[in-house]
C-alpha cells in the first residue's frame, strides 16, 4: 500500500466503482431502539415538546366540544320549525342560539391560537435539534480515528450532515404534532360519539377500523424502503462528490462510461426505493378518503333509521357527522403522521450510527504536556498496520538529533508518509514508541503534539476566506506585520500587494492564484505557526521547475532552527539533508548523509542513479 494511497483513500469505491458493502434492505432495521434513542437526544427539549403537546391536545378538545354546541344550535332552531320544514311555529330562543354561537366561535378562535402556537413550539425545536445534530455531528468528526475516513466516502459523510439531519428536522415537524393530535382527537371522537349514540359509532368505528389495519399494514410494508433511500442518498451522495473530486481523472482516462453507468446504478436504486416508499405513503390518504366517504354513506343510512324511529334528534345527527369527519381525519393523521415518521426514523438510524462510531481514546485525563520542546526525536522499534493482517512498518527504529533536517526516501510503498503519520499521532502504534524531547508521544494528548508540528503538503489546502484568514488560520493574536513578514519570507508579499484587495482578497475556486502560489502560502502559515518541528511531504512535487526552485528557497528558510523531516521522491532536492533514511518493506535499510549513501553504493545509490537514467 501505497504512502499516499491512506491519506488520500476515502472508500472502497472509486469515482468509476459502485458502493460497496451491505444494503439496506439487506440487514432487519431496528426501529424502536433508534426510535428511543431520537427521544432520549430530544430529551433536553422535554418541556417545550410537552407544552406543544398539551397545546395539541387542547385544540383537539376544543375541535371535539364544537359539535355539541352545533348540536344545541340546531336543536334549539328545530323547535320553530314545522314538521314539513316550510312553516316557523313556536319560539326560537335567539338569546341561547346568539350566546352559543359566540362560545363556538371563540372555540374555533381558541382551536387556531393553539394549533399555530404549538406549530411554532414544534418547528422550533424540530431546527433546534437538527442544529444540535450538525453540531455533535461535526464535533465527532474531530474525534474519529483517521482509519474512519479510510473506508468511508466524505460524500456519504455529507449527506448525514445534510440530507439525513434535514430530514430528521422537517419529517418530525410534520409527524410528531399530528400525530399527538390525531391521538387526542381519536380518543375524544370515541367517547362523545358513543355519548351521542352508540349504534352510529359502532357503525362509524366498524367502517374505520378496516382502514386503519390497512394503512397499518401499508406502513410495516413500507418501513424498509425509506431506510433504503436515505442509504441510497448517501451512497449516490459519495459516488457525486468523489466522481468531480476527481474529474480530471475521469476525464483523462475516459472513465465518464464508467462513472455514468455507476451513477446509473445507485441511482437507479435510489428510484427504486423512492418510489416505493412515496408509492406506499401514497396509498394512505386515498384510502382513508375512500374508507371516510363509506363512513358516512354508513352513519347517514343508520342515522336516518333511527330518526325515522325517534331514537335521535336533528342536532344529533348534525354532531355526529361532525364527529365522523373528525374521527375519520384523526386515523388519516394517524396513518400519515406514521408513514412520514419513518422517514425521520431511517434518516436517524445513519445520524446515530455515526455518532456512536469508535472515537479516539479520550485523553482530557492525561496531566503530562510537552513544553520548550527543542525538538529531538526518537522512533523505538516502532511496529504498525493499517489492517491487522498487513503490516506497514515493521521494527523501525532511528535518532533524530534537535534542528537536523532528516529526509526519508523510498520507493512508493515503502512506508515514508506512514512513519510521519504515526509521529503525528495521526494512528496509534502497535508496537513501540516514538518518544519527543525524550517524552513518549502516548503520554501526552494528541493536540499537545500537533502544536509541536508544523506541515507543508503535496496537495495544497485552502479555504474560503481572505488571504491573510488562510495564512493565520487557527493562530491566535497574529498581527498583520507578521502575515506580511512571513510573506515576504516567502517571496509572495509583492503579488499579494498587486492584487485588488491586497491580503483581504478572497480565495475561491475563481481565484487567479496558481498551485505554486498556493504553496508559498501554506509555507507562510507554517512560518506563522512557528512550531518547533516541521514536516515537508512531496511539498515540491506538484510545482515546475521554476516554481520549486521557489518554493524550495522558501522551505530552506522554513528548516532553519527547527527539526524538519522531508519526504521527496525527487532526491535532488535533499541532498543538503543532515541525515537520510533510507526505507524500504517499512524498515530502515540505509542511513547517512548524501554523499557517504551514494559512496557505500547500496539502494539509495541505485535509487538515485535510476532517476537520472529516466530523465536521460
Amino acid at each position: 500500500m501505497s504512502d499516499g494511497e491512506q491519506r488520500h483513500k476515502r472508500n472502497p469505491r472509486g469515482p468509476m466503482g459502485g458502493p460497496m458493502g451491505m444494503g439496506a434492505a439487506e440487514k432487519p432495521k431496528e426501529f424502536k431502539k433508534t426510535g428511543k434513542k431520537l427521544i432520549q437526544y430530544s430529551r433536553v427539549f422535554v418541556p417545550s415538546i410537552i407544552m406543544a403537546f398539551a397545546m395539541a391536545i387542547g385544540a383537539a378538545v376544543l375541535q371535539i366540544l364544537s359539535p355539541e354546541l352545533l348540536r344545541n344550535i340546531t336543536n334549539e332552531i328545530a323547535k320553530g320549525v314545522s314538521p314539513d320544514g316550510v312553516n316557523f311555529f313556536g319560539a326560537i330562543d335567539m338569546s341561547f342560539v346568539t350566546t352559543t354561537a359566540a362560545i363556538l366561535i371563540c372555540f374555533y378562535a381558541g382551536f387556531s391560537a393553539l394549533t399555530f402556537v404549538q406549530n411554532w413550539i414544534m418547528a422550533t425545536v424540530t431546527q433546534k435539534m437538527s442544529k444540535q445534530m450538525r453540531s455533535d455531528i461535526s464535533q465527532k468528526i474531530n474525534r474519529l480515528p483517521f482509519s474512519y475516513f479510510n473506508k468511508t466516502s466524505y460524500g456519504d459523510v455529507l449527506s448525514r450532515v445534510t440530507n439525513d439531519v434535514d430530514t430528521i428536522g422537517t419529517t418530525l415537524n410534520q409527524s410528531v404534532s399530528p400525530l399527538v393530535g390525531a391521538v387526542a382527537l381519536f380518543a375524544g371522537c370515541l367517547i362523545m360519539m358513543f355519548y351521542t349514540n352508540w349504534a352510529m359509532a359502532l357503525t362509524s368505528v366498524g367502517a374505520s377500523v378496516l382502514g386503519f389495519m390497512l394503512a397499518a399494514v401499508i406502513v410495516l410494508r413500507s418501513q424498509k424502503f425509506f431506510a433504503a433511500q436515505q442509504k441510497d442518498l448517501g451512497n449516490i451522495n459519495g459516488h457525486v462528490e468523489e466522481t468531480y473530486a476527481g474529474h480530471n481523472i475521469v476525464k483523462i482516462y475516459n472513465g465518464s462510461k464508467g462513472s455514468k453507468k455507476a451513477f446509473e446504478e445507485i441511482n437507479g436504486r435510489l428510484y427504486d426505493s423512492g418510489w416505493k416508499s412515496m408509492f406506499f405513503t401514497g396509498l394512505i390518504m386515498p384510502l382513508m378518503m375512500f374508507i371516510s366517504n363509506f363512513g358516512y354513506v354508513a352513519v347517514c343510512i343508520v342515522g336516518a333509521v333511527l330518526t325515522m324511529n325517534g331514537e335521535i334528534d336533528y342536532g344529533a345527527i348534525v354532531a355526529f357527522m361532525l364527529y365522523v369527519g373528525f374521527f375519520s381525519r384523526s386515523l388519516s393523521q394517524f396513518a400519515q403522521g406514521a408513514s412520514i415518521l419513518q422517514r425521520t426514523i431511517a434518516a436517524s438510524e445513519r445520524v446515530f450510527e455515526f455518532l456512536e462510531e469508535t472515537e479516539l481514546e479520550d485523553e482530557s485525563g492525561k496531566a503530562r504536556r510537552l513544553a520548550d520542546v527543542r525538538g529531538s526525536v526518537e522512533f523505538r522499534n516502532v511496529r504498525f498496520g493499517y489492517t491487522s493482517d498487513k503490516v506497514v512498518i515493521n521494527d523501525f527504529s532511528a535518532k533524530v538529533k534537535a534542528g537536523q533536517k532528516i529526509a526519508i526516501v523510498g520507493p512508493t510503498g515503502a512506508g515514508k508518509t506512514t512513519v510521519v503519520n504515526l509521529l503525528m499521532r495521526f494512528y496509534e502504534l502497535d508496537a513501540g514508541e516514538i518518544l519527543l524531547d525524550g517524552v513518549p508521544t502516548s503520554d501526552v494528548p494528541r493536540e499537545n503534539v500537533h502544536e509541536q508540528f508544523c506541515m507543508v503538503l503535496q496537495d495544497t489546502w485552502m479555504f474560503n476566506g481572505t488571504i491573510k484568514e488562510n495564512i493565520i488560520y487557527s493562530k491566535q493574536n497574529v498581527s498583520d506585520a507578521e502575515v506580511v513578514a512571513a510573506c515576504k519570507a516567502v517571496g509572495m508579499d509583492h503579488f499579494i500587494q498587486t492584487l485588488p484587495d491586497g491580503y483581504n482578497t478572497m480565495m475561491t475556486d475563481a481565484s487567479s492564484i496558481s498551485e505554486g502560489q498556493k504553496q508559498l502560502l501554506t509555507i507562510a502559515r507554517a512560518i506563522i505557526k512557528d512550531s518547533p518541528l516541521l514536516i515537508l511531504d512531496e511539498a515540491t512535487s506538484s510545482v515546475d521547475t521554476r516554481t520549486e526552485r521557489m518554493v524550495q528557497r522558501a522551505m530552506d528558510a522554513l528548516t532553519v532552527g527547527r527539526t524538519s523531516f522531508i519526504i521527496a521522491h525527487r532526491l535532488s532536492t535533499i541532498k543538503n539533508a543532515d541525515v537520510i533514511l533510507v526505507m524500504r518493506d517499512g524498515d530502515v535499510v540505509e542511513s547517512g548523509t548524501h554523499a557517504k549513501l551514494l559512496e557505500q553504493r547500496g539502494f539509495y545509490a541505485e535509487l538515485y542513479n535510476s532517476q537520472f537514467e529516466t530523465a536521460a
